[in-house]
């Protein structure tokens, strides 16, 4: 699909919720290509898939299906060849994994690792490994990752394709897990980064998982929400404080001190994207200023002042995604829409 005919740079969805969940489709045959999940307090949540009709130039909802907690975070299968099934994972109390039609989205498993209890720890966030689409990690409050494996059988009549199991489960942190993320580093399997309410960003090897590395502590011991690895140079990663207004980023050579931070933002930061196609590109999102910046750091270690590119939404940014196979385009969410940028 090609729109650069019609030079248009900004295209808007309005959901019928607030939307806080949000990811592209990688497959290069379904280019924009959206999942959304919405933010409803009750047990009623809904995920849409959305995509941009070439000729009408327009947001199109192509199915809805329930979800009954918000999805803390939604990943297409990473699949830039288009070679396994077209699935779509979500988290929140479990981790999901649906298949997408045309016309139906169909839940195909539901991985739970709480066997012995009628209790659930939400899950509040996973990663879905690109060299291994078979392996996806989750981290949960109740301390943990962990990494899931998939099987993806032949398909016989209507008996679901997928099933999964556990591979390993560990004690990530002394408290809450709140992000989780594979790195690109040693083949890119086998490594992962955790961030959690104990201020901390630890690494981890599948292949040595008696111990871990922390690469930074936050100087207050504030919680870390997010982390997120630089797509092109697997030494750097950026993460965040709860209620900081500042995204710090890291490298794994220099455990501990921040090789910059990135603060401009009034408000606390929300979201982290790393250009997929360039080492030295990140987009920063905030609520309260209704901001997303695009930063150059390619001058670190010197102090980066300034954003070279902002863009100011109508309201409150809940999310940012880059296009990981569509790198002119940047996906925001707030109140109840969904822009897409061109960058």
């Amino acid at each position: 699909m090609s729109l650069h005919g019609k030079r248009k740079e900004i295209y808007k969805y309005e959901a019928p919720w607030t939307v806080y969940a949000m990811n592209w489709s990688v497959r290069p045959d379904k280019r924009f290509r959206l999942a959304l999940g919405s933010f409803v307090e009750e047990y009623n949540n809904k995920v849409q898939i959305v995509g941009l009709e070439e000729e009408s130039s327009e947001f199109i909802c192509r199915n809805t299906f329930d979800h009954p907690y918000p999805t803390t975070k939604i990943m297409w299968i990473p699949d830039t060849k288009g070679v396994y099934p077209d699935l779509l994972a979500t988290s929140g109390d479990y981790l999901r994994i649906w298949r997408v039609s045309d016309t139906e989205t169909r839940l195909e498993c539901l991985l739970n690792n709480n066997k012995n209890s009628d209790f659930c720890a939400p899950l509040t966030s996973f990663d879905w490994n690109e060299v291994d689409p078979n392996l996806l990690g989750t981290s949960s409050i109740d301390t943990t990752c962990t990494i899931w494996g998939l099987e993806t059988g032949q398909v016989l009549g209507r008996v679901n394709l997928v099933s999964g199991h556990v591979k390993t489960q560990l004690i990530a942190h002394d408290k809450e897990v709140y992000d989780i993320a594979f790195s690109r580093a040693g083949g890119g399997r086998d490594m992962f980064a955790s961030v959690g309410a104990d201020g901390s960003v630890r690494m981890f090897d599948l292949r040595h998982l008696e111990h871990s590395t922390i690469i930074y502590e936050d100087p207050q011991h504030h919680p870390l929400l997010r982390l997120c690895w630089n797509k092109q140079d697997p030494n750097y990663l950026a993460t965040m404080a709860m209620d900081g207004m500042e995204v710090v980023i890291l490298d794994v050579r220099v455990p501990c001190t921040p090789v910059a931070r990135l603060n401009n933002h009034r408000a606390c930061v929300n979201g982290i994207a790393w250009a997929p196609h360039s080492s030295c590109h990140i987009c920063t999102a905030v609520a309260d200023d209704h901001q997303a910046l695009i930063w150059d750091i390619q001058q670190m270690p010197r102090a980066i002042e300034d954003p070279i590119l902002a863009y100011t939404a109508e309201g409150e940014i809940n999310n940012v995604q880059w296009a990981s196979t569509q790198p002119d385009w940047i996906g925001i969410c707030y109140n109840n829409c969904l822009e897409i940028l061109r960058v």
